[in-house]
């Protein structure tokens, strides 16, 4: 599900976000997995602070960001290792504010989309590989 500022506003997704997920509850209702989760971190500490909600901090209870499993799939690189370098993502998303100024909210949903599909492929990838690559580990530094 996409929740829509151009549909409702940016106040009440943010509170559907904090009510629905129960993230101010329990630290163990909402854990985020994502890529980059700085980012979404960033947002939204400033968008609720903007909205006088209360202040959503993702990155003080569990949670799981790919983007340093995307640095070490680089090489150790930073620079290379956004998703939309290492997957089928068509870009970096630094076009969607003109889309947005112009109304162009299907490509905004398309990009929305897509990054999703691209997080999951990589995401199922990784839970596939991850074990094995832990047993590896294992055998070749005689862990038991």
């Amino acid at each position: 599900m996409v929740l829509k500022e151009w549909e409702s506003s940016e106040k009440e997704i943010l509170e559907e976000f904090i009510l629905g997920s129960g993230v101010l509850e329990y630290p163990f209702n909402f854990i985020p997995v994502g890529y980059n989760l700085g980012f979404e971190h960033n947002f939204l500490i400033e968008r609720t602070k903007i909205n006088n909600l209360p202040v959503v901090d993702i990155l003080n209870n569990p949670f799981v960001d790919l983007r340093s499993i995307g640095v070490l799939m680089n090489k150790g690189e930073f620079k290379g290792s956004g998703l939309d370098k290492i997957t089928g993502k068509k870009s970096d998303g630094s076009v969607l504010p003109e889309w947005y100024k112009n109304k162009e909210f299907d490509k905004i949903l398309n990009y929305v989309e897509s990054e999703a599909d691209e997080f999951i492929k990589l995401n199922v990838w990784l839970y596939k590989k991850m074990p094995e690559l832990l047993a590896q580990f294992k055998q070749e530094n005689s862990i038991n």
